[in-house]
């Protein structure tokens, strides 16, 4: 690996990031609980050359991207934002698409794959579409809100939950929908365990500790096949 010149940087476990690279790799280290040193020993690479990569324009290697990319838990093209911008779904259309129904386990085994959804509920101005940072725990979809949020008011209401995918390498993709009525989370030891298996804490900020869930009646998921 070809030498970095030393260069000043914050301590191992500050959050930095001077291009959008450095921005990304810092804030998916420190969620994560990773010193420089840590993700440099895990990915092959120097704990100064991390550093360099969050402060500095770099252009490191695809295999090092890869292996950081790998440590991180996402993708080369999530770590340097080259889909951040990229609005999906103008593929063009197959003419041999057709969809296919997923059953109930398959849908179960999606639904865990992903960590924001969307909750449709109805609220005196009308219905409303939500995004939310959710969780499963065994057949339960849960996540927390704030108190006098639209979604907190809809406790007791029948609602609909729905996560998809896109693909326009392919011009497929699959959704999933649950519906069911929404309820507050009022046990304590139910609580305790959401809070600790939640995978992070809600992207909206603020103090969201309501936890809602929803264990469905209904589930269902469709997917785009084309015809071999």
């Amino acid at each position: 690996m070809k030498s970095i010149p030393p260069t000043p940087h914050p301590q191992s476990g500050a959050t930095a990031g001077r291009t959008d690279l450095g921005r990304r790799l810092a804030a998916r280290r420190v969620a994560l609980g990773l010193s420089r040193e840590e993700l440099g020993r895990q990915c092959g690479a120097d704990g100064n050359y991390i550093a360099y990569l969050e402060e500095n324009t770099a252009s490191p290697a695809v295999g090092l991207l890869v292996r950081i990319a790998d440590v991180l838990g996402v993708t080369v093209d999530d770590l340097t934002g080259a889909n951040a911008g990229r609005v999906r779904g103008r593929a063009t259309a197959r003419r041999d698409t057709v969809l296919a129904p997923l059953d109930e386990e398959e849908c179960r085994e999606l639904l865990g794959t992903h960590g924001v959804g969307r909750i449709a509920v109805f609220t005196p101005e009308g219905p409303a579409v939500l995004p939310v940072n959710y969780t499963v725990a065994g057949t339960t979809i849960a996540f927390r809100t704030a108190a006098e949020t639209l979604a907190a008011r809809a406790a007791g209401t029948e609602i609909a939950f729905e996560i998809d995918n896109i693909d326009d390498v392919t011009a497929g993709g699959w959704s999933v929908l649950a519906v069911g009525e929404l309820r507050a989370v009022t046990d304590p030891q139910e609580i305790r365990h959401l809070t600790a298996t939640a995978r992070s804490h809600p992207w909206a900020g603020g103090p969201r500790t309501h936890w809602m869930k929803l264990d469905p009646v209904r589930l269902t998921g469709r997917r785009v096949v084309h015809a071999p």
